[in-house]
């Protein structure tokens, strides 16, 4: 492989998910069923049963959802690998967008999956939790410009929680800012709002007290050298050594995920075709808006066709 022609294996978040997901590989592949067996082993329930049946309320509940999206992302992986050894060209990097990174943290081997699993559940549980202490949501921006986004968020107390690709900002907050947010942004010309279905202002510091639970998890699991090397959500710069990744992790609970950087960086470092790993195509989508020259594919397309 040359210094221009790497890949990138990216895994999306919470949001990706949808009833059903991962039971066609489920049923074709046992190195998928055997993911799925896996998770259900280590949760104590059926996170499958929950992934090809929901209930879809149920599903997206963020103690279940974190589990099933990092779940559901490994099933793919896997059934990608068994399918034809040739179907994935091997990552120079591994990136996932908030919870994915998760996912690709068992990809790079930092973390068993049984680990991972539990760690995000709780994650969710954490997460849940600071969001009903202090309500608060998300609301995606797009098409306005950034800076006009920092000043509105000075204004109204909130704080910028995902660049995801140019013209696509997402801003977390408690309900009275975000309501705030949506009349300074109406003063300012800004048009479209979409209120995010999440159960709370995830990525901004109305989520401390789950950092602090999240780092006490996290010391407890067994975190190894990566195999390919993660790039960071908080910073976008690349990580290689466990203890950056265990900060990272703690960091990105309250900071902004730089997903516009983490893609340019890989794309500076030699990346010219990303394939995402998981349900849905948030990440494709978003990776096509931020540079319309690299190779986008997604899992699902790839073991469709296999066998």
């Amino acid at each position: 492989m040359t210094e221009k022609s790497k890949t990138a294996y990216v895994f999306p978040g919470q949001g990706s998910q949808a009833v059903g997901m991962g039971l066609d590989i489920y049923s074709r592949f046992p190195s998928a069923r055997a993911v799925f067996d896996e998770a259900d082993k280590a949760l104590g329930f059926s996170i499958s049963k929950l992934c090809f049946e929901g209930p879809e309320e149920e599903l997206t509940r963020t103690i279940n959802v974190q589990p099933a999206v990092l779940t559901a992302g490994i099933a793919y992986l896997n059934a990608a690998r068994s399918a034809d050894p040739g179907l994935l060209p091997p990552p120079s990097f591994v990136a996932g967008h908030s919870l994915g990174q998760y996912t690709a943290l068992v990809a790079a081997g930092v973390l068993d999956l049984a680990d991972a699993v539990r760690l995000v559940r709780e994650r969710g549980r954490l997460m849940y939790e600071a969001g009903q202490a202090q309500p608060g949501s998300m609301i995606a921006v797009i098409g306005a410009d950034n800076a006009l986004i920092d000043e509105i968020c000075a204004l109204a107390g909130t704080q910028v929680s995902n660049i995801n690709s140019p013209g696509q900002v997402v801003v977390s907050g408690s309900l009275p800012a975000l309501d705030e947010f949506k009349k300074q942004a109406a003063d300012k010309g800004i048009r479209r709002l979409i209120v995010l279905k999440v159960s709370g202002a995830f990525h901004s510091r109305l989520m401390e007290p789950a950092a602090e639970g999240l780092k006490k998890a996290i010391s407890q699991c067994n975190f190894k050298p990566p195999a390919v090397p993660i790039i960071s959500n908080v910073t976008a710069d690349i990580l290689n050594d466990p203890q950056e990744i265990k900060k990272e992790l703690i960091d990105q609970i309250t900071h902004c995920v730089q997903w516009q950087r983490s893609v340019e960086n890989m794309i500076n470092n030699g990346v010219t075709a990303f394939y995402e790993i998981g349900h849905g195509q948030v990440l494709s989508g978003l990776i096509k808006r931020i540079n319309t020259e690299v190779q986008v594919s997604h899992i699902a397309d790839l073991v469709k066709v296999a066998n």
